[in-house]
């Protein structure tokens, strides 16, 4: 398996992922980095405000501050997610992301003075900023890898964007203890290092080169993509990726300009948009958020001491990499859907126990014994929450997003599935102290709703992407949508099948030209392309038996 895994991974390849998902670290820290520092910076919300009026403020209104300074770097993520498309057409992948670390240099410096400023407003306003720096990458980073990373390696590496945040939320963790930067003295320095990434990724970023498929497809800038390839794949054999993209690029050339209204209307895109956006639910409304942003908090109402919390919540962090870590392989080997089944199903399992583990102490709460043991079990439920959340929702939904569309349709399908993801994410920053306090100990129920919701519709509605090259995977969508050529479709269908089975045994130029033959449309019908319908009805014509199809052959293959 890892030796499949490293085939075609070369060094300037690691290094450019390296470089970009600097990002997605930069996505982890913000998220993670204001959990443990809550009492400093309620605190220093209280002093303010006592300086400033005279008197004493309300612990509802510091708990609503805070609430507002958690879930305002969600709305931030909005706006940045929202702008990705955008940006990516306008800079191209490489040149957005670089553009995006002027926000987060910005972001870290108004986080970083807060205190000497003596202004909780500076800090709503930085974590603002570093939250649309944080949503334009999301949107660029996944985009740029997906479209960097050859076919058999596209899973493998889309995974090292949760790697990555989910390295940036354990070091957030770790600096977050009191014995480091958790104190009323260090807090500010540690949302200020949100600076480093930027910094390091602006260092970094200028040698890899453009996204391969932007310069050719989108700029029309071939001989530029050939070296793009040629550095990213250390070799000189570049032409099977060349013709890959030039198929994508004849079947998609109606829809390069592709709109988000005309995404939205396309009745062939329709079903791989609402997969999008369901998949990137799946991701939020699971809950995983909620731990994420008061963890801290959640455990020391399960019964652990303020010390053992935080490091109950460091444990989190290490979790969430070393699982991470295992996934990557296991993307390319067992398949996104399998993988999203897998930790959708074992989430919604342990929420369950997450709410009988609350339950039993509220019961037995006069039994000290029995209160140090459930402790122990919701801290355990939790971090086996964590574990699937790794396996399969963390990175699955940034990933197969990025896969189900092409080069036209990408950046406004990338765009509208960040923003749900980021509006989902302010809805659950938001509104989860409240559901916690009406809710109490069934606080995680309406999770496992949604968690059940979602496993159904994966199962129902999801295919797998694994191993399949961009057309291929709109294909399922035209096909399907092309009710009056039934026949065609399971003609495609065997075709496609044939192709797979004997997939690196034919001769890319071979390879090639079937994928063209199938990208032409049936002359009756209507679907031209993923995305692009008639305007106008042509006249009808007698109906006439298409002539018969002889068998594809295939040299030194028997079929």
């Amino acid at each position: 398996m890892a030796c499949e895994f490293f085939k075609g991974l070369t060094l300037f390849l690691s290094y450019a992922i390296l470089a970009a998902v600097l990002g997605m670290l930069q996505f982890g820290y913000n998220t993670g980095v204001i959990n443990a520092p809550e009492v400093n910076i309620e605190n220093f919300m209280k002093d303010v405000y006592k300086d400033r009026y005279g008197e004493d403020i309300s612990d509802d209104s510091v708990k609503t501050l805070y609430s507002v300074a958690v879930s305002i770097f969600a709305i931030g993520g909005m706006v940045g997610g929202f702008s990705g498309g955008i940006i990516a057409n306008r800079f191209g992948r490489k040149g957005g992301l670089l553009l995006n670390n002027v926000l987060g240099i910005v972001g870290a410096c108004l986080m970083g003075f807060t205190k000497l400023a003596k202004s909780y407003e500076m800090l709503f306003f930085g974590r603002f900023i570093i939250g649309v720096n944080c949503g334009l990458n999301t949107s660029l980073v996944p985009m740029y890898i997906s479209e960097i990373a050859p076919l058999n390696l596209r899973g493998g590496l889309g995974t090292v964007n949760q790697l990555a945040v989910t390295v940036g939320l354990l070091v957030s963790q770790v600096l977050g203890i009191e014995q480091i930067l958790g104190t009323n003295e260090g807090w500010p320095v540690l949302l200020g290092l949100a600076i480093c990434p930027a910094i390091l990724q602006l260092l970094l970023l200028p040698v890899c080169p453009e996204s391969p498929r932007y310069l050719l497809i989108t700029k029309q800038w071939e001989e530029e993509a050939r070296k793009a390839l040629r550095r990213l794949r250390a070799s000189n054999q570049v032409e099977e990726d060349i013709e890959e993209m030039r198929a994508e690029e004849r079947a998609q050339q109606a829809e390069s300009t592709i709109s988000m209204t005309e995404l939205i209307c396309s009745p062939t895109l329709r079903a791989p948009l609402v997969i999008g956006v369901v998949m990137q639910l799946s991701q939020q409304l699971s809950g995983i958020n909620a731990v994420f942003y008061y963890s801290t908090n959640l455990f020391t109402s399960s019964g652990l001491t303020d010390e053992s919390a935080k490091f109950a919540t460091i444990g989190i962090g290490a979790i969430m990499v070393c699982m991470t870590l295992v996934s990557i392989p296991l993307m390319d080997k067992t398949g996104r859907r399998t993988l999203h089944l897998y930790g959708l199903g074992g989430m919604f399992i342990f929420s369950i126990f997450i709410t009988i583990s609350f339950l039993i102490k509220e019961f037995f709460g006069y039994v000290q014994e029995m209160i140090d043991w459930m402790s122990y079990i919701s801290v355990v439920s939790t971090l086996c929450f964590v574990v699937f959340f790794a396996v399969g929702p963390g990175s699955i939904p940034w990933m197969i997003t990025a896969e189900l569309f092409s080069q036209g349709p990408r950046p406004a399908a990338m765009s509208i599935a960040v923003l749900v993801n980021w509006m989902a994410n302010f809805l659950v920053g938001i509104g989860f102290p409240s559901m916690k306090s009406s809710l109490e100990n069934y606080t995680f129920l309406p999770f496992s709703a949604f968690l059940a919701i979602f496993w159904i519709f994966t199962y129902k509605k999801v295919p797998e992407t694994k191993n399949k090259t961009f057309e291929e995977i709109l294909a399922l969508f035209r096909h399907g949508n092309d009710r009056s050529s039934l026949r065609d479709s399971r003609l495609y269908g065997s075709m496609l099948n044939c192709v797979n089975a004997l997939e690196g045994h034919i001769p890319p130029a071979e390879s090639a030209a079937l994928m063209v033959a199938e990208e032409k449309p049936h002359p009756d019908s209507f679907v031209f392309a993923a995305g692009s319908e008639r305007s106008s009805v042509a006249p009808a014509q007698p109906e006439r038996p298409p002539p018969p199809l002889p068998p594809p052959r295939f040299p030194n293959s028997g079929v």
